[in-house]
């Protein structure tokens, strides 16, 4: 397997990481009845620490189906190398920093983590158009 098919698979498992450590923090907020439950109520506002989970998670969520496809476009069409290993590990490391930097409120440094990893993708994406 590739590194950049592995890089891929680890960024799936910082996903669901993310869709745990909120969930489980939210949990704790409202309460295993209420979550367990039809949640036709209004539940409490979440608290700081989980609202910014939540939305570094999210934020992982609106990139993520770019970084699939190009890695598995790149893959399929034979033009991974060293811009497209550079890149996955760019993206990855850049995303697994980020939910740190969000979670404990750190300003710029957590946009330019966020820049790093976009800069990953398109690394990724530049390797397989220009193959084309």
């Amino acid at each position: 397997m590739s590194t950049e098919l592995a890089l891929l698979g680890w960024t799936l498992v910082l996903a669901i990481v993310q869709i745990l450590l909120h969930s489980t923090l939210r949990t704790r907020e409202t309460g295993l009845a209420f979550n367990a439950g039809a949640r036709d109520g209004a539940a409490a506002p979440p608290g700081k620490f989980t609202a910014r989970l939540e939305r570094a998670k999210l934020n992982l969520f609106e990139t993520l189906p770019l970084f699939i496809g190009a890695v598995l476009a790149a893959h399929v069409a034979g033009a991974e190398g060293p811009l497209t290993w550079w890149g996955c590990w760019l993206y990855f490391g850049a995303r697994v920093l980020y939910v740190p930097l969000y979670a404990f409120g750190v300003p710029v440094v957590r946009s330019l983590v966020w820049l790093v990893s976009m800069a990953g993708l398109l690394m990724v994406l530049y390797a397989l158009l220009g193959n084309s």
